[in-house]
């Protein structure tokens, strides 16, 4: 049975590329929604498999909807916006979001970001299944796949706050904060350090398997 997406969008055209570019590359059906403060009845209605969200809508705009779904829901979602500096301010915001496209976009380019979320949600059930990531807190100490890590507290915290919420892109201020609760400032460059090492811990103990990988120009995301 083919995956559904549901398309938030109000421009017409844009709503229409997108659905005849996903059924007929991606071979998803879609449904579409063209107002904000409709999506939350047509989630409940007829449950997709993701959501690819426009920023600005008529009704509600993305970044309450957003707010509104991971209430209640964990469905994928990617926020499209106009403006690629607006990311930020939407990383910064902890939306919970998977994924962020900025327009223009290539249609093609949406089809394989959707399909690539797709499989980051369905790599994470199935490691929550098979155990993944075991963390102890009360012992401070960290497993993958049934095998110890051996981090250091930077690294136990950074991989508490990753692995709690996969798939999303967490930038490298955000990490810094997580690192340190006291909120000192270091650089960009010790930051990529401690996310390098803890990247090679894991790598070990997964067999090779990338478990975070750096998103470019932006930061993070653990995948599980």
């Amino acid at each position: 049975m083919s995956k559904r997406i549901l398309i938030v969008e109000d421009e017409p055209k844009i709503a229409a590329l997108l659905e005849d570019y996903l059924r007929d590359i991606g071979g998803f059906a879609t449904q579409t929604v063209d107002r904000g403060d409709r999506v939350l009845n047509q989630i409940r209605s007829h449950p997709p498999d993701l959501v690819l969200l426009d920023l600005m809508l008529p009704g509600l705009d993305g970044i309450e909807v957003c707010k509104q779904l991971r209430a209640e829901s964990t469905v994928p979602i990617i926020m499209v916006t106009a403006r690629v500096d607006e990311i930020d301010r939407l990383l910064g915001l902890e939306l919970g979001a998977d994924d962020y496209i900025c327009k223009p976009f290539s249609p093609r380019e949406v089809v394989a970001r959707v399909k690539a979320v797709l499989r980051r949600s369905e790599s994470s059930a199935d490691s929550d299944e098979s155990g993944g990531v075991e963390i102890d807190e009360e012992k401070f100490s960290a497993r993958y796949g049934g095998n110890d890590l051996g981090l250091t507290p930077v690294e136990f915290a950074l991989l508490k706050m990753l692995s709690a919420n996969p798939g999303r892109v967490f930038s490298r201020d955000q990490l810094m904060n997580g690192m340190y609760p006291d909120y000192r400032v270091v650089s960009d460059r010790a930051v990529d350090t401690h996310v390098k090492n803890l990247r090679r811990k894991l790598q070990h103990a997964a067999g090779g398997k990338d478990i975070i990988r750096a998103v470019y120009g932006l930061g993070y995301r653990f995948e599980g």
